[in-house]
């Protein structure tokens, strides 16, 4: 590995953020995955949940919206949501869903610089029944105009851009967050992926 190289990879490993990530139930169209995943890797968000308990394993994710964003990511798949959840509580110490609901907040009046665990739902249902109940609360985006829904991934990337202006505010991004052993982990395996980017 060059040190250019090398360099370049510190200063994104130093950007990743341990204590917020985003969880993605039953999301049916893979670029849908893809997008969310190039927005994730773009605001130092290292950890994906993938839970499909109600439609078949993704094979593989959309590699034209995602720019091959999966790979420089940890994807963690689920097909049961107590395993799911189980690995959410072990790690963060707050999960919200997106739902419009009456005791939803809005983004704007959340809290993004602590332990957190984001859920957004699928094209059609949004977040089903089970999830809202294992979670801490809802979140929404506020929204003026006919239509009250907006596409999953644009969602998501206005939802983890407020988690990153707070966390930058915060001095988040000032320090290195990642465990030394995970740090060195995607060090190495990046390391591999020289040239393909």
């Amino acid at each position: 590995m060059t040190p250019e190289r090398y360099q370049r990879l510190v200063r994104v490993l130093n950007k990743r953020q341990n204590n917020l990530a985003v969880v993605l139930e039953n999301v049916f169209d893979p670029h849908n995955i893809s997008a969310v995943m190039r927005s994730c890797d773009a605001v130092g968000i290292q950890d994906v949940y993938v839970l499909n308990s109600r439609i078949p394993r993704h094979k593989k994710w959309g590699v034209k919206s995602s720019s091959s964003a999966a790979k420089w990511l940890t994807i963690h798949q689920f097909t049961e949501v107590q395993p799911c959840f189980d690995a959410l509580r072990e790690k963060y110490d707050r999960v919200m869903t997106t739902h419009l609901s009456s005791d939803a907040v809005s983004i704007y009046e959340m809290d993004f610089t602590g332990s957190l665990a984001l859920v957004f739902g699928n094209e059609h249902s949004g977040v089903s029944d089970d999830i809202r109940a294992l979670a801490d609360g809802n979140f929404i985006i506020p929204q003026v105009g006919i239509i009250k829904s907006l596409n999953i991934s644009v969602a998501c990337a206005i939802t983890i851009y407020e988690a990153y202006r707070q966390k930058h505010l915060a001095g988040h991004y000032e320090q290195k967050n990642l465990p030394d052993e995970q740090y060195q982990g995607l060090m190495n395996q990046w390391g591999m992926y020289e040239g393909r980017e």
